[in-house]
């Protein structure tokens, strides 16, 4: 497919109409082009969140799910996603987006959606890190809960603020496995940037394990699976900057990544981590979804 795109234009073409092509893993990404100065006496328009998801490894459809999240959540919010995307199916997938430094410049939020589970170099997790130290926020999908696992037993309790709690520290829950796949019944917590969305029961789900909750992780949602119960979805302020960090364990079929109550949660925890969700939990004046084109003449 991108061999075939960048033939059909010319090089002329291509610079001519702003787009630009960014090298991102196995993917190549299509960026938004630059916005053109505003005229004179003309009211800017408030440009749209720039978001960064990376996504690939180990045991789910990330081929999929990668064009799944980014039209679900581009519909619900005045947002860009740009994708950072690895092929590798293995547990120590990489990603050519964290090779360069300030891997995360120009973005409004990072959403790390990688099952990485056996990438442990502490300069590779610091590096990745980083921004997020910086300010960055970040919004946590399934897997990511279990990648970038420092620690020498992930089953037992680490201490904060060490070099076996680095990933843990940032995401603000210390998860080490799930159970089977069944469904999880989701129950939204109170007072919380839920408010005003509809409890639900997944397809058949992987109920995350919570091997200690940090202190100051809010619970935004529990599920339940038979006899176990816990926190699927919570945020987080990570660091001296107090970086806005959003989590969920739920995502790992297609189906419940699709589904309209899964991604209006996600958009509702990628908002609340920019600083652009109401009290009301919409998107803030100029952050709502684009208004859907209309329909052609028939």
């Amino acid at each position: 497919m991108k061999s075939r795109l960048l033939t059909a234009l010319p090089l002329a073409a291509l610079f001519s109409t702003g787009i630009v092509f960014l090298a991102t893993g196995e993917d190549t990404v299509l960026a938004a082009p630059a916005p053109a100065p505003a005229s004179a006496g003309v009211v800017e328009t408030v440009q749209p969140l720039k978001a960064l998801l990376v996504l690939g490894g180990c045991c789910h459809d990330y081929g999929k799910q990668k064009d799944i999240l980014k039209a679900g959540l581009e519909e619900r919010a005045n947002l860009v996603v740009d994708i950072c995307y690895s092929s590798d199916t293995s547990t120590k997938a990489t990603f050519t987006c964290y090779d360069k430094a300030n891997w995360a410049e120009g973005y409004d939020v990072v959403i790390h959606d990688e099952c990485s589970a056996d990438i442990k170099d502490l300069t590779v997790v610091n590096r990745i890190l980083e921004p997020h130290r910086n300010g960055v926020p970040g919004v946590n999908l399934h897997c990511a809960m279990h990648s970038y696992r420092t620690a020498a037993d992930v089953g037992k309790t680490v201490t904060s603020g060490t070099d076996a709690s680095l990933w843990f520290d940032y995401i603000g829950l210390q998860s080490s496995g799930h159970g089977p796949q069944k469904p999880i019944e989701i129950t939204y917590q109170k007072g919380t940037i839920a408010d005003g969305l509809e409890n639900w029961t997944t397809v058949n789900e992987e109920l995350y394990n919570n091997i200690k909750i940090h202190d100051g992780t809010q619970a935004i949602a529990k599920g339940k699976q038979g006899n176990s119960e816990t926190v699927v979805a919570w945020s987080h302020e990570y660091g001296p900057k107090k970086t806005r960090v959003f989590s969920t364990t739920i995502g790992h079929n297609n189906e419940t990544v699709a589904d309209d109550k899964y991604l209006d949660l996600v958009t509702r925890g990628l908002l609340w981590s920019t600083g652009h969700l109401t009290a009301e939990g919409k998107p803030a004046p100029g952050y709502e979804a684009k208004a859907a084109a209309p329909a052609p003449a028939k």
